[in-house]
């Protein structure tokens, strides 16, 4: 007899996971997707199989600040291995080159790190998550197909030396570095670059996210932590573990409506003397509770982008929740 299938449920928040080393970003979203019996969830931002660390997940309706979530400012700590390089940039790729270290002080590493620190010009690694003519390009790369990747400015906000102490003290030619940076910046990319400035090549051996904002003090599930949770408390348990979706919101500047405009903006319209900046903003109700994101005109009105289901239900419903 097949298995019955699973049901899932509507569900609404933000969960900080410590993604494990060995899985895809979406192979960690599913697992704590069907951990959760969530009906919908996406992440905001890969990371690579080998790196470990904060992979915010939302799930239900905070799906739409997701994109918002993509392109804020993120730190890592990694470690790079020099001498060698490889396909992907990273230890999960084939050796590519291999080249002898030369004798390197601290302020010579340091100097090469200020190089890559500020709004810089960085080539994507040809293994990435980038498309071409909608396809990832590691797609093409494991087909053996020859990809020219373009340039592109980022910013790299700090580039920093932790420790050198296994190469100065003559052991694995390793650096422990520290980065913070913005949306779309590669830290293999980084490394490798990195690794050609001081004359040697390098990979990343490890890499950990430390935080995304506005996590900055992220506390963060493990896998294993939450499979636990659930065979202890069950869904209720689970449901603890979620931040809400006001808690990602914070980036945008706030305005607040009355329960008459809260009522229109979920049924699409625009409403008037809405005071706050001009640009994309969070809606919120005057109990304090996300109604969804909207875009304010210099002439202080006020039209819906992405609303939260709650504010769509019905003028009935969204005076109520005003």
């Amino acid at each position: 007899m097949s298995k019955p299938r699973k049901r899932f449920r509507k569900l609404d928040g933000i969960l900080l996971l410590d993604k494990p080393r060995g899985l895809s970003s979406n192979q960690a979203l599913q697992r704590v997707r069907h951990l959760f019996e969530a009906d919908k969830a996406g992440h905001t931002g890969s990371l690579d199989p080998l790196a470990t660390g904060l992979l915010p997940v939302c799930f239900g309706e905070a799906t739409k600040i997701a994109g918002g979530l993509l392109g804020a400012r993120k730190a890592y700590d990694t470690v790079a291995r020099l001498g060698i390089v490889t396909d992907t940039d990273d230890a999960e790729g084939q050796p590519l080159r291999e080249r002898p270290v030369p004798a390197l002080a601290i302020d010579d590493i340091d100097a090469a790190l200020r190089k890559f620190v500020g709004r810089i010009r960085q080539r994507p690694p040809v293994y990435s998550a980038l498309k071409r003519g909608g396809e990832p390009l590691y797609a093409k790369a494991r087909r053996g197909e020859t990809i020219e990747v373009e340039e592109r400015s980022i910013d790299v906000h700090a580039f920093e030396l932790q420790s050198a102490a296994d190469l100065l003290d003559g052991g694995e030619p390793l650096l422990r570095l520290h980065v913070e940076c913005g949306s779309g910046t590669y830290v293999r990319s980084l490394v490798r670059d990195l690794g050609e400035a001081l004359g040697c090549g390098a990979h990343v051996a490890e890499l950990r996210r430390l935080w995304v904002d506005p996590f900055r003090e992220p506390k963060m599930w493990t896998i294993e932590a939450l499979q636990e949770l659930a065979g202890r408390g069950g869904q209720h348990a689970l449901d603890a573990c979620l931040l809400p979706i006001e808690s990602g919101m914070v980036a945008w500047p706030e305005v607040v409506v009355a329960p008459a405009q809260a009522a229109r903006l979920g049924r699409g319209q625009a409403v008037a003397q809405v005071q706050g900046p001009a640009g994309e903003v969070a809606i919120l109700d005057h109990h304090g509770r996300a109604l969804g994101l909207g875009q304010l005109d210099a002439g202080f009105s006020l039209r819906p982008k992405r609303m939260f289901s709650w504010a769509c239900a019905g003028p009935e419903t969204a005076a109520a929740n005003g």
